[in-house]
């Protein structure tokens, strides 16, 4: 039997309810998500499941997250999840041209800040006028951070990679305008992490 390629994210069963209200309020009522940074590929087939309606396209640059998600999509054998893209928010050009919402979920703060700019100008290139970019994570606000927790959060992040860190939100929104997307709504989350959702103009 060959071997079950599948990770398991503890965060993802505790955050996915919760953000999942929110895509089924923001998401478009058809066309394709691509989820940046899928990781384990858990969210992807969770979402899938329950926004029938959508295409999901999931994506990492992460060989191991890659296996973990074609294996996740393999399993779970869902008509609207399609398999993994190879992609880097650095590279260019991306692997698709064209997205009608997308998705970065626990991705910022896990990649150099240079990250942050090419992901929102990637996906400004995408969108459709009007077009949704849904970011989840923890953020700092007014140059400080909303609990000890993300303060510590933050410690570990560094000390991990010292380019990861959590952002600033000011700084975030001022790359998402240079980019031409609109922050439209800022939205607290569970464990103090907020949701972002911006809109292309």
């Amino acid at each position: 039997m060959p071997a079950d390629l599948r990770q398991y994210a503890p965060a993802t069963e505790r955050n996915r309810d919760f953000i999942l209200s929110i895509l089924q309020r923001v998401l478009p009522e058809r066309g394709t998500v691509l989820e940046i940074g899928s990781g384990s590929g858990e969210h992807a087939v969770y979402f899938a499941a329950r926004l029938p309606h959508l295409t999901w396209q999931p994506s990492d640059r992460d060989p191991a997250a890659l296996a973990s998600i074609g294996a996740w999509t393999t399993h779970a054998a869902l008509p609207n999840l399609q398999a993994p893209l190879l992609l880097d928010v650095a590279a260019d050009p991306w692997p698709t041209e064209r997205a009608d919402a997308v998705l970065a979920i626990n991705v910022l703060h896990y990649s150099p800040w240079a990250s942050t700019p090419a992901l929102l100008a990637g996906a400004a290139r995408l969108l459709p006028p009007r077009g949704v970019l849904y970011c989840y994570g923890p953020y700092r606000r007014g140059g400080a951070h909303t609990a000890p927790s993300n303060a510590q959060f933050d410690l570990w992040l560094k000390a991990r990679d010292p380019r990861f860190g959590v952002r600033d939100l000011e700084a975030v929104q001022e790359a998402a305008q240079a980019a031409g997307l609109a922050l439209e709504e800022v939205i607290d989350m569970p464990a103090n992490n907020l949701s972002l959702v911006f809109r292309r103009g």
